[in-house]
């Protein structure tokens, strides 16, 4: 957008939101955790504080292939959109556009 006098916003005034392609490198996963349930299968609602991070979550991007002991390429058996399960630990974590992701 430009001001009445035609002069553009600085860059960093600029509200331009673009969503971010990111690829992992080899066989890295990135993962976007699934929110928890906020009841218990016995109907007991948890309270935020008590809560735990879940471990599974949905496949946002895969790397292109793994390698095996001897050089040659492995495919992953991983799609974008698949539900995973995963270490309590496992990964790092990072932000990217907003969003917490989790890359394994």
């Amino acid at each position: 957008m430009i001001p009445r006098g035609g002069i553009s916003a600085p860059a960093h005034m600029r509200s331009i939101v673009a969503k971010t392609k990111f690829r992992p490198l080899h066989d890295r996963v990135v993962v976007k955790r699934v929110e928890a349930e906020e009841k218990s299968k016995g109907g007991i609602i948890i309270p935020d504080t008590a809560e735990e991070k879940p471990q599974q979550g949905e496949v946002v991007a895969v790397g292109p292939r793994g390698r095996d002991e001897n050089g040659k390429l492995v495919p992953i058996d991983l799609k974008a959109g698949d539900r995973v399960l995963f270490g309590k630990w496992s990964g790092t974590e990072v932000k990217l556009d907003g969003e917490e992701l989790l890359i394994t």
